[in-house]
Formats: structure tokens, C-alpha cells, sequence
């Protein structure tokens, strides 16, 4: 019998996928976001290793998993990048405060295009402790009484003779 694998593609990817093409980075984004990314020092000791997934495509793998808010593991079901490589550029692009700096960038666009009364706003800040963490000086709750340095053994005490374990008692 000639039988042909079904997991194989019969037809080519289409490179405009709904999908994920509403989330890639704009040019006008990519403009502000390319001086923003640390220079690549190539570490490998002979210059080679693996060749590097384009920034632009990790920036469209993490605006994808930011703006939809699916684990980082849901990229591989993508055609963007693998979830480890745009997890790992994502953590050293915060390291090295690329979004901090898209952060400020984006408030100065904002203060040209619309003003911003620098004046009138304020910066506010609560330490507060948790909404049902309740009062401080509560009543004790109804748990165990047993305190830290009562800890019961593993096998909760000497072993009783005469007991086979399994529910049965040895005949005395």
C-alpha cells in the first residue's frame, strides 16, 4: 500500500496570518524602539554559534504575548519566534531598560502632540497591606494548636507493638 504520512503540509504557510499580523510592530514603533536595544556582543569564542532571530521578530513575539496576554509557550504555536528566544531577549531587554526608555519616549510624544500640564499632575503611592488581610491585633484563627517546636515525627510516634499495620492487630 501507498501510503502517504498525514502529518506532513501539503501547502505552504501563508505569510499574512490573521493571527498574529495585527500585532507586529509598527514601523513608526520600530523607529523609536531599534536605538532603544542593547549593541549584541557575540560571546561565542570563535565568532560563530547559532545565527540570531532578528530583533524586529522577537519585538513582534513580545508585543504579541503582552498585548494578548497567552503564555510564552503559545509562541511556538506561531510561525514568530521560539518562546525561549523571546522570553530570553525579553528578560534582557528589561534588564537593560528598553521599555522603561519606550515608556519615557512615548510620554514625551505625547507631551508634543497633546501638552501635558506638568503642573498640575502629582505622583501618587500607597504601601498598604492586603484589603482581606485583616486587623492586626485579630483573634487567633482555629487552627492547629500544635506550635513549631511540638513538630509531630513522620511516623507520628513509636511504633505500638503488637501492630502489623493494614488495620490488623497481631494475636496476642
Amino acid at each position: 500500500m501507498n501510503k502517504e504520512p498525514c502529518s506532513k503540509r501539503t501547502r505552504a504557510r501563508t505569510p499574512n496570518n490573521r493571527t498574529t499580523t495585527g500585532f507586529r510592530v509598527s514601523d513608526a514603533l520600530w523607529a523609536v524602539l531599534e536605538p532603544l536595544l542593547p549593541v549584541r556582543v557575540n560571546a561565542h569564542r570563535f565568532g560563530g554559534g547559532r545565527p540570531r532571530q532578528p530583533d524586529r521578530a522577537c519585538a513582534d513575539a513580545i508585543f504579541y504575548v503582552l498585548r494578548t496576554g497567552c503564555q510564552w509557550q503559545a509562541l511556538d504555536q506561531t510561525e514568530l519566534v521560539a518562546h525561549s528566544t523571546a522570553h530570553d531577549r525579553f528578560q534582557a531587554w528589561v534588564e537593560a531598560g528598553v521599555f522603561l526608555g519606550l515608556w519615557r519616549a512615548g510620554i514625551e510624544r505625547f507631551d508634543e502632540l497633546q501638552g501635558i500640564d506638568w503642573d498640575w499632575l502629582s505622583m501618587d503611592g500607597a504601601m498598604t497591606k492586603a484589603p482581606l488581610g485583616g486587623e492586626k491585633n485579630r483573634p487567633q484563627s482555629d487552627g492547629s494548636r500544635q506550635g513549631r517546636s511540638q513538630a509531630q515525627p513522620a511516623d507520628r510516634g513509636a511504633r505500638r507493638t503488637g501492630w502489623l499495620g493494614g488495620g490488623r492487630r497481631q494475636p496476642a
